[in-house]
This record gives structure tokens, sequence and C-alpha cells, in this order.
């Protein structure tokens, strides 16, 4: 079994929390984190831009990176949004089970 956390910024609470519910919905994945406001700087087309963004972070299996990244550019209004899969080198068992079973359903689909 090997999950992932995936990182996602988002430009507000509202978009983390649509991106959020639909990806729990799906079962793509087990549990989202939403962090307050940040600050990003960041070139963009040709210009160092400066905003305020809601970073995201959901939790599932390596294997739905792909699923959750179509679902996340289908909801988010970035023109690329950052969606950034970090690899869960150590975990307890009991929560990696967790995850597992919670996305258990979708990988029966």
């Amino acid at each position: 079994m090997k999950m992932i956390e995936i990182w996602i910024n988002c430009p507000d609470q509202e978009t983390a929390h649509t991106i959020s519910d639909a990806l729990i919905a799906s079962r793509w994945v087990a549990c989202a984190n939403i962090f307050p406001e940040i600050e990003s700087r960041y070139h963009w087309k040709g210009r160092i831009e400066r905003d305020t963004e809601v970073p995201l972070v959901v939790k599932t299996r390596k294997e739905y990176f792909s699923l959750v990244a179509e679902e996340v550019r289908n909801l988010h209004p970035y023109e690329t949004p950052g969606i950034v899969a970090v690899p869960v080198k150590r975990v307890n068992d009991d929560y990696l089970e967790w995850v597992y079973s919670e996305t258990e359903r979708s990988a029966r689909q």
C-alpha cells in the first residue's frame, strides 16, 4: 500500500471547499486539510505576481493521482493549477488502513 499527499493551492476558501468536498464524495481521497491564507509569489507570463492563496492537502492512494488531478483541473479556476504529489514514506499502519478503507469503494468502481 502506498499513500500520497497532494498539495493544491486555491485562490480562496470557497474553491478549496468545493474541490475537497468533490474529492471526498467521489472517494478518491480519504480526507482534506484546508490551511489559512498564505502569500504566494511566482512568475506568470513574464511578471512576478503576488497573491494570497489557500493551501489544500488531500490524502489518498498513489494510484489515484491521475483521477484526482483531472478532477482538480475540472474544478479549479486557474489556467495552470499546481497539483503536487508528495510520497508518504512513513505512516502509522492504522492511519494507512483508514485511508485505504475510505477510498476502497472508489477502487471497486
